[in-house]
């Protein structure tokens, strides 16, 4: 390569720009072929893989075997903070190295006590005796029991690529008569549940209103409970990094933005936005108090409830009073609950009328208490205000991930190399055995109530009585709800076996623990930013597998082959013949769309094709479709509109926690109670320097740490009334719970909130204490394991009441990050 060669994987983004922008303007990037395929340039130097990540394409640089370091692919317009930590996984002192086996569990099997879990005493053991032990296990229960005492509820974010260990896992199952599973997912189970009865759609999926239509044509953007800045670093795929321009663009457009938030976000100082310090969990009550001022200051758009939206009149006596709470929502009501005041939300809902105004909401107010009503009183805000369809109007539920309002190009989508496949029915599953499905975040309630009955999205299910788990590419130790009662819950299953790159809590908390390879040690297919289709990578193998650590396809191989349906499983695959299909699969789809791929062989050796972006896909407008002509475009609902009242819902009977209509419910605990047992509300935020829990194993974590414990933010106002100064040790405890961290004082976070980023590892003091403290800063010890409610049966973790205190004395050491011993 030239002399402008990118040498070093930690530029400023300044000289990273620069240097790019020289590349760029010398060719180097690459040109535009005929048919709409890019050839992206793979500008390696000697020893340089490409490859890609949750936090970016990019290449490493192997030396002497080694994967020595990385940099960013020099088309990544903002390279992640956190891209070194690709690099420091693979040989990170939290990496499991060999198969391990609890030392209890190796002696007595499924009999053995269950309280040292979590202690850390393992035993080394060969690939074949881990693999039989497992083997032996699923054969036990498939025999003995059924299919409904096995749980492969796997869920998480696992590494990038289309090589999904989660479904290579429910394909094994299916093949030896299958096992409970689990549906939805963490991140957006409320918005997932409530949105179809609304729109007819997820909201949350697919192609949003381009950025570019909103610079255009928005008069004023609304981000609502949302930071695209701090979440676009990542990516549950791989992030293309196109908001960043987004970002630039409406700051050089001067566009005027507001922010409610209780935490003024790093969006808001990015864009020099108004920031409205809502108090947490009000954000349904401030929605209402806005519809009240359009609706009784005949404000509102009459014409769009009319002909585009269904059951307005319910929810408009339900805001004027006559509904059976008999309370009009003025934005006086609002104003109490939400500490706005009343002339500001008069305020704002003039503003969002007088011009056109883009709603832009994130997840967090759905993983609440009843936070089915937030997204649904927002969609009904975006119809009165009567804008949606229109460019540069009405909300999106989505700009804060995977570039979703990037314009798509004409690339293909692609699919998985492995089918999870049908139960094999060896057995039949009768209906008292219970559910072969349950939600995700209804665990520990399932290990708890076997045989109990469960009311979820119209149904009642039966828990089944589960007997062991297997769990790959995901953390329940970390996004599981209320520590405690988990742990305890935990040794109900007699065998827990744990597939792992690193030494999480959920490794820890096993009885048999394998080594899985990084994204760095095997290959794989993606595609960059899937929802625009930016870009189809070849995630080539930089390194073989350190230490003893497997590929998630030739660890299930082998399994597989232990209980005799290897081939079955496998079909005589090699995992690069399962990418390869993927590859073939896509250049089929493109050829209909009469867009040119080259042979398979020719991609892997290039690396990376770009997809050219059909100039109409650029001011592409979410349901000017539906807006144009609604007879023609109905949504599928019953009623073909918008659904502001539900007649399913309604028939639900959830008149408690899901009525047929957006309604304020209070949760279950908030500021705004009168007998408050802890005073500050403790906010749950997506980390800025990592994906959930993934890489706070690495050496990113000293971007952020404070005294070696996870940053908890407080207001100047609550540390000087409790006696805290910033980088002090914290205690922050409620009735579920007790964690340590470390105090970042501040102005930027309202009065009676603090801020624990969710994903930091667990790491209990003492495993035999019932409420041990957590060294390093667990927000989930802290947060209530609850549904949001019987539509959704999603986690509540928004909704949680805390008390923070400065710790006084010697100050355990965190020790999660390094390996148990004997295991190094």
């Amino acid at each position: 390569m030239s002399s402008l060669s990118l040498t070093s994987c930690s530029l400023s983004r300044r000289r990273f720009l620069k240097v790019s922008s020289s590349l760029t303007a010398l060719g180097v990037a690459g040109a535009m072929l005929p048919m709409g395929m890019g050839r992206a340039f793979a500008a390696g130097e000697a020893g340089e893989v490409l490859s890609g990540s949750h936090f970016g394409v990019f290449y490493g640089k192997v030396e002497d075997g080694r994967l020595a370091s990385v940099r960013p692919w020099e088309k990544d317009p903002h390279p992640a903070e956190m891209l070194d930590g690709v690099q420091d996984i693979v040989y990170s002192a939290s990496r499991i190295r060999y198969p391990m086996v609890r030392r209890a569990y190796l002696e007595k099997g499924p009999q053995a006590e269950r309280d040292s879990r979590g202690a850390g005493d393992f035993v080394r053991v060969s690939w074949d005796q881990a693999l039989d032990l497992v083997a032996k296990e699923i054969k036990r229960l498939e025999d003995e029991e059924g299919p409904w005492a096995l749980y492969t509820g796997s869920y998480g974010w696992r590494s990038a690529g289309r090589m999904n260990p989660q479904a290579m896992l429910q394909r094994l199952f299916n093949l030896m008569g299958g096992s409970v599973s689990s549906s939805s997912n963490y991140s957006k189970a409320g918005i997932e549940a409530i949105m179809p009865y609304v729109m007819g759609m997820i909201e949350a999926e697919g192609p949003q209103t381009t950025f570019k239509t909103v610079n255009e044509h928005s008069d004023l953007v609304v981000f609502w409970a949302v930071d695209p800045v701090n979440n676009n670093r990542i990516s549950n795929t791989i992030p293309s990094h196109d908001e960043w321009n987004w970002i630039d663009e409406l700051k050089a457009a001067n566009k005027k933005t507001v922010f409610l938030n209780p935490v003024k976000v790093e969006s808001c100082n990015d864009l020099n936005g108004e920031w409205i310090a809502i108090r947490p969990q009000s954000d349904v009550a401030l929605a209402l108090g806005l519809c009240h001022t359009l609706l009784s200051e005949d404000l509102y758009d009459k014409d769009f409830i009319a002909d585009y939206t269904y059951g307005f009149e319910q929810f408009a006596d339900y805001l004027m009073g006559k509904g059976s709470d008999g309370v009009e929502k003025t934005a006086e009501w609002a104003s109490e609950i939400t500490e706005i005041p009343a002339d500001d939300i008069r305020d704002l809902a003039h503003r969002m009328v007088a011009g056109r105004t883009m709603i832009v909401s994130g997840w967090s107010t759905q993983r609440q208490h009843h936070g089915e009503q937030f997204p649904w009183a927002l969609v009904t805000l975006a119809s009165m205000i009567g804008q949606i369809g229109l460019p540069g109007g009405g909300f999106s539920q989505r700009y804060h991930l995977d570039a979703c309002g990037a314009p798509v190009t004409n690339g293909p989508s692609i699919g998985s190399p492995i089918s999870a496949g049908k139960r094999k029915e060896t057995k039949e599953w009768p209906e008292e055995k219970g559910a072969q499905i349950i939600p995700v975040a209804r665990v520990v309630d399932m290990l708890e109530k076997p045989g109990e009955s469960y009311e979820h999205n119209g149904g009642t299910h039966l828990y089944p009585d589960v007997k062991m788990t297997y769990w790959v590419g995901g953390n329940p130790f970390h996004h599981h709800q209320d520590r405690n009662r988990m742990r305890k819950a935990w040794k109900k299953f007699e065998t827990v076996v744990v597939q792992d790159i690193e030494w999480t809590a959920s490794a820890r908390f096993a009885d048999i623990v394998l080594p899985a390879a990084t994204t760095a040690e095997r290959n794989d297919i993606e595609m960059v930013s899937p929802t625009c289709r930016k870009a189809l990578l070849a995630m080539k193998k930089i390194i073989d597998p350190v230490f003893e650590s497997r590929s998630d396809y030739d660890i299930f191989s082998a399994l597989a082959d232990k209980l005799g349906i290897g081939q079955e499983f496998s079909e005589g695959k090699s995992e690069m013949d399962r990418i390869k299909e993927v590859y073939e699969a896509a250049k089929a789809q493109a050829a209909g769309k009469k867009v040119e791929m080259p042979e398979f062989d020719a991609f892997w050796e290039q690396g990376i094709l770009e997809f050219e972006v059909p100039e109409k896909n650029r001011d592409y407008v979410k349901h000017a479709e539906f807006r144009e002509d609604p007879l023609i475009n109905m949504l599928p609902t019953p009623t073909g509109k918008i659904e502001i009242y539900s007649k399913p819902i309604e028939k639900m009977g959830y008149t408690e926690d899901c009525p047929p209509h957006p309604t304020w419910i209070e949760p279950m605990e908030w500021l705004g109670q009168k007998d408050k047992t802890y005073p500050l509300h403790v906010n749950s935020a997506h980390p800025k320097y990592r994906l959930h829990s993934q890489l706070a194993g690495t050496k990113v974590r000293e971007q952020y740490t404070v005294a070696g414990r996870e940053p908890c933010l407080i207001n100047t106002k609550d540390a000087e009334k409790r006696g805290i100064a910033n980088g002090d040790i914290v205690r922050v405890f409620n009735g579920r719970g007790q964690v340590l961290a470390g105090a970042v004082v501040t102005d930027e976070i309202r009065p009676g909130v603090v801020r624990l980023w969710e994903g930091g590892w667990y790491d209990p003091e003492d495993v035999s204490d019932d409420n041990t403290i957590c060294k390093y800063g667990d927000v989930n010890v802290l947060t209530p394991d609850i549904g949001t409610s019987r539509l959704a049966q999603g986690t509540s973790a928004a909704t949680c009441m805390a008390e923070v205190e400065k710790f006084k004395g010697e100050a355990p050491a965190v020790t999660v990050f390094d390996a148990p011993k004997d295991a190094a």
